[in-house]
């Protein structure tokens, strides 16, 4: 159940990524341009949030299965550079941050009344999680914990 686990969770960060992107650009140019707030743009805010919440719990059923999150160190926190460092205590903060921030931006743009408020609270919310998210996945070329950019079955 573990890998199955992994694989989704690596293949749903894409998503996570494409829709962040998607909703930003939508929110930047709807505020750019002074566009009304319409239906789709509500559903890009509200599938952007359903996709994030969808990995952190893929990500939560990972985290208490990880052999890596179980396994014992001898030298607690040791290096920050230490896989176990990384996936027991960074990444789990960080997404759950990032989730966070996208949860409050959605929640917020949706209770605005002004369609130029919602999308600079989407905007500025959605482009803080998605920082986070940047600094959180481990990517290949990550010093703290290198992963390929999919894990396939």
């Amino acid at each position: 159940m573990y890998y199955f686990f992994l694989v989704c969770h690596s293949a749903i960060r894409w998503f996570v990524l494409g829709s962040l992107i998607y909703a930003i650009f939508t929110a930047f140019s709807g505020l750019r341009l002074k566009k009304k707030f319409s239906p789709k743009t509500n559903a890009v805010r509200h599938w952007t949030a359903t996709i994030a919440h969808i990995q952190l719990l893929i990500g939560m059923a990972l985290y208490i299965q990880s052999p890596i999150v179980l396994a014992k160190t001898t030298d607690g926190l040791g290096s920050m550079a230490n896989p176990h460092v990384f996936f027991k205590y960074i990444h789990i903060s960080l997404a759950v941050v990032a989730i966070v921030l996208i949860t409050i931006g959605s929640a917020k743009a949706k209770r605005m009344q002004e369609d130029q408020a919602k999308y600079q609270t989407m905007l500025w919310w959605f482009s803080a999680a998605l920082l986070i998210i940047l600094i959180a996945i481990p990517w290949p070329f990550s010093p703290l914990a290198a992963r390929p950019y999919l894990h396939s079955f």
